[in-house]
């Protein structure tokens, strides 16, 4: 199995992507899952639409200072003309790799014909890579799709052959069509089986939530990589854990409350950085969420931290939350090990009795 793969030069340092996800892949995201073990990062995705190009919401998709390569910026839209004019914007300000959004689901972006409606319509499918391609030579075109538009409509094979001939070099796939939206679960057959076909890298997608559903993903269907979405939120070190799995196929021990303290701090300072206070705290709101899903007492202390509007507040709860988590989980540790320790003093017959 290949430990490396490429996309035009960029040779990734493994086999594990962040998945593109609207409203969380965020440039201190990025960042974070790449110093945690993400070979690369795709961008939450950018309009099309010239007109937003001055909104502050897209400037600062378009913010790519100090990120680590390969930047890969994803679009999205349905006029040929527009996707081109969108690639070359976002290369003018440091995208090294296009990704076109042909994948999402959500019925705002596939109601006005983007995102996945667009498998619909295999011939525009075709206009709208050859005109990102043509646009912007200097840098390697992705392509994001799913499997179909519904369950009688499985057409991943033609989009790739449409995709090959425009020129795009590589392509991430979403086991489910876009009638499933993220119901049920994903299928890898028809990941295979395009991935059999195909001449360029090919990346599986969806519900690959484990070291050991990666490894297996991997090797059912032959893909060169796997991207990784939801599993990753509030949980950036799973790639870290992957990665040491699938060169090991030993686990590596989780986290502990300590570092989830650390990681989450240091996020969530990104945020505030990246966004100003205001809307930072907002933002970290939904990641504090997700990083203490699990812990101790964390619905009630979700609840709270959701009527905070201050940094300082949210520091605030968030440390003493995670002070408090420390002890619970010292006194756990001290529990377990007092329980062990005198379980060996005990004669073998005592200890089978304990």
């Amino acid at each position: 199995m290949p430990s490396l793969m490429r996309i035009g030069s960029h040779l990734l340092k493994n086999r594990l992507i962040v998945a593109p996800m609207a409203g969380v892949t965020d440039r201190p995201f990025r960042q974070l899952c790449k110093r945690l073990g993400a070979g690369m990062a795709v961008s939450e995705m950018v309009t099309s639409n010239s007109l937003l190009y001055g909104s502050a919401k897209t400037a600062r998709r378009a913010n790519h200072e100090g990120e680590v390569d390969p930047i890969s910026v994803q679009i999205a839209g349905a006029d040929p003309a527009m996707m081109a004019e969108a690639a070359r914007h976002n290369v003018d300000r440091g995208a090294q790799i296009i990704d076109i959004n042909m994948g999402c689901p959500a019925k705002k972006v596939c109601n006005v014909m983007a995102g996945s409606a667009l498998l619909q319509d295999e011939a525009l499918v075709g206009r709208i890579l050859d005109a990102v391609v043509k646009a912007v030579p200097e840098v390697p075109v992705t392509l994001k799709i799913r499997t179909g538009w519904d369950r009688e409509h499985r057409n991943a094979l033609n989009i790739l052959k449409i995709a090959e001939n425009a020129g795009v070099q590589a392509l991430a796939m979403h086991g489910r069509t876009r009638a499933c939206g993220y119901t049920g679960e994903a299928e890898y057959d028809t990941i295979r089986a395009v991935k059999a076909e195909a001449r360029i890298p090919v990346i599986a997608n969806g519900d690959i939530t484990t070291p050991e559903k990666a490894k297996f993903v991997l090797e059912y269907t032959g893909a060169d990589a796997v991207m990784i979405g939801r599993a990753a939120q509030g949980r950036p070190w799973i790639f870290r854990e992957i990665a040491h799995f699938l060169a090991t196929g030993v686990h590596l021990p989780q986290p502990e409350v300590a570092e989830i303290h650390a990681v989450l701090l240091e996020h969530i300072h990104d945020l505030y950085l990246f966004y100003g206070d205001v809307t930072g705290v907002r933002v970290a709101r939904k990641h504090i969420s997700w990083y203490t899903r699990g812990l101790v007492g964390s619905s009630a202390f979700r609840h709270t931290m959701n009527r905070l509007d201050s940094v300082a507040e949210q520091l605030a709860v968030v440390n003493e939350y995670f002070a408090q988590a420390a002890r619970a989980d010292s006194r756990l540790r001290y529990a377990i090990g007092h329980e062990n320790n005198c379980a060996q003093d005990m004669p073998p017959a005592s200890r089978l009795a304990a």
